[in-house]
């Protein structure tokens, strides 16, 4: 029982220093972020940080790395492959939009990474595997679309989710200058969803035969 305590403490500590330090990367970047401020949110102390995660750049690949499953691993759990075609293309759409509204940490962490060169992700062979799976899922997709006579021909898999991603990635990432390029709230409840929709008619005219 004492061993199985102290894995049970363990999981606990490292789940609380992953919470803290997500939240403290994705305020700061991997530079300005403070392994002292970690340790106070966490109630951790720092040597239990290094001991656990042994560097806050290892911390960071940790924090980033756990990141992208949990988005990858959400889009499994939709089953887009039991849904016809177009309402599956449709949920992966509003599943994206949604996804970033409701965890901005992913995307201040992605932008932090992209400023170091992805270096941490380059040695994240998890990463990798759920990636290709990913797109093998849109890729297959899009083939049954094709075979239903839905979807038009020759639709790249991967550039077909880096614009599903940048639609809304960039409305987001842009939202305080846009407000004043474009004078309105970006944010405001209509707008996000006149936003969604404007995002499933784009990705819907792109790859549907007749959208």
């Amino acid at each position: 029982m004492a061993v199985k305590t102290k894995i049970r403490d363990a999981d606990a500590t490292k789940a609380r220093i992953m919470a803290a330090a997500k939240k403290e990367f994705a305020k700061n970047g991997l530079g300005g972020a403070r392994v002292d401020v970690i340790s106070e949110r966490a109630k951790a102390n720092k040597r239990m940080i290094y001991h656990y995660f042994g560097s806050k750049e290892d911390l960071f690949q940790a924090v980033l790395e756990a990141a992208y499953l949990d988005i990858r691993t959400a889009e499994q759990k939709l089953e887009l492959e039991d849904l016809p075609p177009r309402d599956a293309l449709e949920t992966l759409v509003r599943f994206t939009w949604t996804y970033y509204l409701k965890n901005p940490e992913f995307v201040t962490l992605v932008n932090s990474e992209n400023l170091h060169r992805a270096r941490h992700l380059k040695k994240s062979e998890a990463i990798k595997v759920v990636s290709r799976k990913f797109i093998s899922m849109v890729g297959g997709i899009l083939e049954r679309g094709v075979a239903s006579g839905e979807f038009r021909t020759g639709v790249d898999p991967v550039q077909l989710n880096i614009t599903i991603a940048a639609i809304g990635y960039y409305y987001l990432t842009n939202r305080y200058t846009g407000a004043i390029v474009y004078e309105q709230d970006l944010m405001r409840p209509e707008a996000l969803d006149a936003r969604l929709q404007f995002n499933i008619d784009t990705i819907m005219r792109l790859v549907c035969v007749d959208p």
